[in-house]
């Protein structure tokens, strides 16, 4: 058989290495562990996630306090929207066609704001010379009360208030002031026109434009999504007719307690206690504090007086027996919060601001108390144990 015959051995297989474990990471040092998980730590992280959180929201506010010819009308008009779609969605039950219903409620808000700006203006022009004569008449027994009150007063004094408000009338400063309400006046008549474009097209495509936003969500985000809108327009609109029924009887009551008293500019006046009243808190002080003023100079104290008792009276009526029959649930918050809103909006847009802070406010609470469910508040609102004080 020779070499041919014989058996070959196979190869011998290479030795297996056993693969190593892997190596358990090195603990940190004790140092570099404690850093972040003690309450130093903590807090720092938090302190982190606060500061990136209030730069969102500070670039997000400035930028829209840059765009205020913009922002302003559409939120204006969000809420116009919300307070006459009643109107709209009963005109067209009623079987009316849906741009028909639009240009229906859209004609009779701008009648009503017309209406609003010529009653004034009217007022004023009819009874200016009147109050004219009478602001000479009452200054001059306003100057003889207050030389005639312990602090001393003298005619010098008050001939120096006399040529230093002559002096900022004839300045370059007023005329320039003067040239910056010129502009003004030109960004209020852009802003009206852009409102009413605006407010045309949410009253005849606002539910059209809320779905298209919610398009990106699905199941319970676009769940979420509508209950929110829902409920912001129920509260938006709630809180708009109920304020304007309530500065209705405010500027009625307290326009007939100004024609008793026979204080003149009557209708103007009633007619700043109806817009005034549109800001909680502060709008019946300042109308009590305007009607007051035109009582002290064109009647005397005691007329004066006798206004501001009216204004307290009606207020008081209004606000322990007409609020809370009128507004019910529409606005639920607490006056710290509506102070702390109201001086915000105040900051940030002006006497403009200081009307839409309000329902703003209100709206964004409405929402989280749906966020999770139609009586379902989102997690950190709930109430997790009995709170007693």
């Amino acid at each position: 058989m020779g070499l041919l015959g014989r058996r070959r051995r196979p190869p011998a297989a290479p030795p297996r290495t056993a693969t190593p474990p892997p190596r358990p990471p090195e603990p940190a040092p004790p140092a570099a562990r404690g850093l972040w998980s003690d309450g130093f730590g903590t807090a720092g992280t938090r302190a982190v996630q606060i500061l990136a959180i209030v730069t969102v929201v500070a670039v997000a506010v400035f930028a829209l306090t840059r765009l205020t010819l913009v922002v302003i009308p559409v939120l204006v008009a969000l809420v116009l929207a919300a307070a006459i779609s009643p109107l709209v969605g009963w005109l067209r039950r009623r079987g009316l066609p849906s741009m028909l219903a639009t240009w229906v409620a859209l004609l009779a808000l701008v009648a009503l704001l017309a209406g609003v700006v010529w009653a004034v203006v009217w007022a004023v022009v009819r009874q200016w010379d009147e109050l004219a004569t009478q602001a000479v008449d009452g200054f001059d027994e306003l100057r003889t009360y207050l030389t005639g009150l312990p602090i001393e007063i003298t005619d010098q004094q008050i001939s120096d208030l006399q040529d230093t408000a002559a002096g900022l009338l004839q300045s370059d400063a007023f005329g320039s002031g003067a040239i910056a309400g010129v502009s003004q006046t030109v960004n209020f008549v852009t802003g009206f026109f852009i409102m009413v474009v605006v407010l045309f097209f949410f009253l005849k495509d606002g539910p059209k434009i809320w779905e298209f936003l919610l398009r990106p969500f699905e199941g319970p985000g676009y769940a979420r999504g509508r209950r929110v809108g829902e409920s912001t327009v129920r509260t938006l609109g709630g809180y708009v007719r109920g304020t304007a029924i309530i500065a209705a009887v405010d500027a009625i009551g307290i326009g007939i307690g100004l024609a008793i008293v026979g204080v003149p500019l009557v209708i103007p006046l009633s007619v700043l206690v109806f817009l005034l009243a549109f800001i909680p808190l502060v709008g019946a002080t300042l109308a009590g504090i305007l009607a007051a003023l035109v009582a002290l100079v064109a009647l005397g104290p005691v007329e004066a007086l006798i206004v501001v008792a009216i204004v307290v009276v009606v207020n008081q009526l209004e606000g322990d027996l007409l609020q809370p029959v009128v507004m019910g649930r529409s606005l639920r918050l607490h006056p710290l919060v509506i102070l702390v809103a109201l001086t915000a909006g105040t900051v940030l847009a002006g006497i403009t601001g200081a009307v839409l802070a309000v329902p703003i406010a209100a709206s964004v609470w409405r929402a989280v108390q749906v966020w999770d469910g139609d009586d379902l508040p989102a997690r950190f609102a709930r109430q997790k144990r009995p709170e007693t004080v």
